[in-house]
């Protein structure tokens, strides 16, 4: 992956930018998955915030990495034909597991849909992928109807994890591989007692979530893909989250991280 300009080891921090929270479908504060390192190209989902990515390149690549194909988190691929507009990109990968990869072509870009295929490079996904900065990605298998994907990506001095469309627990096998990483991204599509709708659904309650980051021993966790049906502006019960691991924020759209 090569990029016009990349952080470089020791950099003072990393931007990450969540252009959409919500999960299933958006509503009129939150769109739904896809988080962006605009200074590396690096873009995890594409949901229907994807159109926010136009207004973040700064890259010659793009690199879309997908933890599965439901379409609240792939409908936004079929925006790149609007965000690559007048931005002439040398490469748009978009890394999967191949039967995801597959169906994606077959359906969602079926010439009775989507008549136009927009540019880009399908990659099967491997086992790790080295970036031109010296971070590595990592994926690793979550329980969700279908099958998903996490991710882990490890810098020289610094890490993250980003977790959705399972359903949490502190003793789930994915909490080893994210041990320890500076920053958690984790879905939390339910607040507490909505756990059978959770169990059902492939998604995740509030306190497993918080569990998961205090068994993982992480720096931080971000709470994304929230319920879009609730109203409020906590829809998750933050303070209960706290609770269990203090260092807990509430993802919203457009919101800037900086680890």
């Amino acid at each position: 992956m090569n990029a016009r300009r990349g952080l470089g080891y020791g950099a003072k921090f990393m931007r990450l930018l969540l252009l959409g929270t919500a999960g299933y479908h958006p509503n009129e504060k939150r769109d739904t998955a896809c988080l962006m390192f605009p200074e590396l190209g690096l873009i995890f989902d594409a949901g229907t915030s994807m159109f926010r990515v136009r207004d973040h390149l700064q890259t010659a690549t793009l690199d879309i990495f997908l933890t599965h194909a439901h379409l609240d988190h792939i409908v936004g691929l079929t925006f790149l034909l609007d965000v690559l507009y007048e931005n002439p990109m040398e490469a748009v990968r978009v890394h999967g597991e191949p039967h995801k990869l597959e169906a994606i072509q077959t359906h969602l870009f079926s010439e009775h849909l989507f008549p136009v295929p927009p540019p880009y490079i399908a990659v099967p996904l491997e086992s790790e992928v080295r970036l031109s900065d010296g971070g590595v990605i990592q994926h690793f298998p979550l329980e969700h109807p279908g099958g998903s994907v996490g991710y882990r990506i490890d810098w020289p001095d610094r890490s993250m994890a980003y977790v959705t469309d399972t359903t949490a627990a502190p003793d789930a096998p994915y909490v080893d591989i994210i041990r320890g990483v500076d920053l958690l991204v984790h879905e939390c599509n339910f607040p507490d007692g909505m756990e059978s709708l959770a169990l059902i659904t492939g998604h995740s309650c509030t306190t497993p979530v918080a569990q998961v980051a205090a068994a993982a021993g992480v720096g931080r966790l971000v709470l994304v893909h929230v319920n879009p049906l609730s109203k409020e502006d906590d829809p998750v019960g933050l303070s209960i989250a706290r609770r269990v691991f203090p260092a807990t924020e509430l993802g919203f759209d457009q919101m800037e991280i900086e680890f």
